[in-house]
């Protein structure tokens, strides 16, 4: 490899066929852009569904509330079903896998929210302590909901950024305190729903005082609950005694599922891993096809060098050369084309996928096309493996050669 008049004689024989050389090159360069563009594409659309997940906990467990659709034990299809606080606590009594839960209840019409003479319309949302943690809320000041006020039925609230920055401009709200619908309640804290508009409209407060002050009854909208490590067929488990166990206090039939909406965030999220799994497995056989493409191109072109340079092959044999000589000099010609030109390849596609993520519009569902080193070394690896399987067939034939029919030939 630190032979230099064997390197010289690489660069001459490149020089004396350029155009050949580069149409050689061009085609695995072509194979190695493809490779980094579809990886990158494809880990584009992968950091978008994480991104979609972003609010929520992997591990969770959602039950919202929904409307029968059969008739059951002589009640009439079409009830509404909500859960309740019933619901809450025998999950919180009886599921050993559960980690968090929250019940959540939502205050609708038209919620007037209001500090020192500065109005905003804002959404209400009564919650448990756990919320913020199942919805990834990050606390940027004070504290969220806790157990003392729902414990004290405290008049206590928890406010978006965006319900901060109406109300109180630059001030921290912090002790301060609000109308909510006309009823005085004290900020406990600010949180960041990472640049989510939605959820920083928002303003929590506890749930106990929620159903005490407007809605009278125990019902709330959703249960929220995370779970413990558990494979997708525990969760699925999971999920049927749910169904079947609010099906029996609610009077549904358990087969019912538009009673209530019971939604797997641990399955779903499984799911869309193992899509992406099998995405990154056919981009890869797509690219590396192309490049095998590609070395036959290379290995053919080094056949016919090979085949041109039979008299030299013959002296050289004639004169001492042993046949491993010859085979390391066809091998590392082979490698130092398909090396650069697959390097070139790389570069050009890391270099359009930066591009690309510069210029594209944010959006949730494509992001941050990029590659990994991973993945770069892993082609650059490729790229040396792919130029000694190229020189291999022509260095053979090279080696094979016989000076005194080289001699003859020429």
């Amino acid at each position: 490899m630190l032979d230099l008049d064997k390197w010289q004689e690489i660069l001459h024989t490149i020089k004396q066929n350029k155009l050949r050389t580069f149409l050689t090159g061009f085609s695995v360069a072509w194979g190695i852009f493809m490779l980094i563009i579809l990886l990158g594409s494809g880990n584009g659309l992968k950091n978008g569904v994480e991104h979609q997940f972003r609010d929520e906990a992997t591990n969770s467990i959602f039950i919202y509330n929904g409307r029968t659709s059969d008739i059951y034990r002589g009640l009439n299809k079409g009830r509404r079903i909500y859960p309740d606080n019933g619901d809450y606590d025998w999950i919180v009594n009886n599921l050993s896998q559960l980690e968090k839960i929250s019940s959540s209840y939502s205050i609708y019409g038209d919620n007037q929210i209001s500090y020192n003479g500065e109005y905003g319309d804002f959404n209400i949302t009564a919650v448990h302590p756990s919320y913020h943690e199942i919805e990834n809320l990050t606390p940027v000041d004070g504290r969220f909901i806790n157990q003392n006020d729902l414990r004290e039925n405290r008049k206590t609230a928890a406010i978006g950024l965006t319900v901060k920055e109406t109300l109180f401009r630059e001030a921290s709200p912090i002790g301060k305190h609000i109308k909510i619908n006309g009823i005085t309640f004290k900020v406990t804290g600010v949180f960041d729903a990472d640049n989510n508009d939605r959820e920083n409209r928002e303003v929590y407060v506890p749930i106990t005082t929620a159903q005490t002050l407007f809605s009278r009854n125990d019902d709330v909208h959703s249960l929220r609950l995370t779970t413990k490590e558990v494979t997708v067929e525990e969760s699925k488990g999971l999920v049927n005694t749910l169904r079947s166990k609010l099906s029996q206090r609610h009077s549904f039939a358990p087969d019912d599922e538009r009673a209530v909406y019971i939604s797997n965030h641990i399955e779903q999220y499984t799911q869309f891993l193992n899509v992406f799994k099998a995405i990154d497995l056919f981009i890869w056989i797509i690219g590396i096809g192309t490049i095998i493409a590609g070395i036959v191109g290379v290995s053919n072109i080094m056949i016919i060098v090979v085949k041109e340079r039979t008299l030299e092959f013959g002296i050289r044999k004639a004169i001492g050369a042993t046949p491993s000589s010859i085979i390391g000099l066809i091998i590392l010609e082979s490698i130092v084309i398909t090396t650069f030109a697959g390097y070139i390849g790389l570069v050009l596609g890391v270099g359009v996928l930066g591009l690309l993520s510069n210029v594209m519009p944010a959006n949730d569902f494509f992001m941050n096309p990029q590659v990994n080193l991973v993945i770069a070394g892993s082609a650059t690896l490729l790229l040396i493996i792919s130029g000694i399987i190229a020189g291999m067939v022509p260095a053979r034939k090279a080696a094979k050669i016989k000076p005194i029919v080289a001699l003859r030939d020429e």
